[in-house]
């Protein structure tokens, strides 16, 4: 009888290799035939209560000068924002009744408004205020985190207003060899609840998904490639195919010797 072995171990090995297409992104997408064109929504993202948010007023005194009218600490400081801490102390958060509270201004109601209309909301209640004024309100706590089979999990900050999965998964240093492109999840807490979204990064629906574009708080998880798990774990299959097929052939052998 011959050995199986071999067979076995070569059919086992070209299972699990990964083909050119598995490797690749948006491998579905036409090579030739021109341009094609994907809807591109940009979610406009609604600060919500624990927000920290950027805020600066600037006003003309009598003296003709440009004045931070709010305080010094934005004025002078904003430029320094190296870490999430800075932001902390720096910014000015959202309260949990969704209320900004700000010098000079007094209490804004902020919660499922976005940065443009929270500007305008300041701007409104700062001409009443001072001469010649300045409203600027950016979003400081625009973090995302990308877990997984990635090179460099973490949290990280988006300086950018937009941002795609695709440049998350990028500054987490890329999937990593065991990780898949078919099987991405992204959470998305949206007040009270989560959202969960399935992508895959080899087909071409990816770039109209609602899930394209990351919003502040994103979770983005990519998953184990079920091939790298069993290539893991072969040296274990390996040893229980051995012994399984030396128990069978040498049960075998001992039926034919006693016959």
């Amino acid at each position: 009888m011959k050995n199986p072995i071999p067979l076995i171990t070569l059919i086992i090995l070209a299972t699990a290799c990964s083909t050119q297409e598995e490797l690749s992104y948006l491998n579905n997408l036409p090579e030739t035939g021109g341009e094609q064109y994907f809807p591109m929504d940009v979610p406009d993202y609604m600060v919500q209560p624990r927000d920290i948010v950027y805020v600066s007023v600037k006003a003309q005194t009598p003296e003709g000068t440009l004045t931070e009218m709010i305080n010094d600490r934005n004025a002078s400081a904003v430029s320094n924002i190296a870490n999430e801490g800075s932001a902390y102390v720096l910014g000015y958060t959202i309260d949990p009744e969704g209320v900004l509270t700000l010098p000079l201004i007094g209490r804004l109601p902020v919660a499922g408004l976005t940065v443009y209309q929270i500007r305008d909301l300041l701007q409104t209640r700062v001409d009443s205020l001072f001469r010649h004024a300045y409203a600027d309100v950016r979003l400081m706590s625009y973090k995302f985190t990308v877990i997984g089979e990635v090179r460099m999990p973490g949290s990280f900050v988006n300086y950018n207003d937009q941002l795609t999965v695709l440049e998350a998964i990028g500054r987490a240093g890329g999937i990593s060899e065991g990780g898949t492109k078919e099987k991405i999840l992204v959470i998305r807490p949206l007040g009270e609840k989560t959202v969960t979204y399935h992508l895959d990064l080899q087909d071409q629906s990816l770039l109209s998904s609602p899930a394209y574009f990351i919003t502040p708080n994103d979770v983005v998880i990519v998953q184990p490639n079920p091939k790298k798990v069993f290539n893991v774990n072969l040296p274990a299959f390996s040893f229980i195919l051995v012994a399984i097929t030396s128990t069978i052939t040498t049960t075998l052998l001992l039926i034919n010797y006693f016959q």
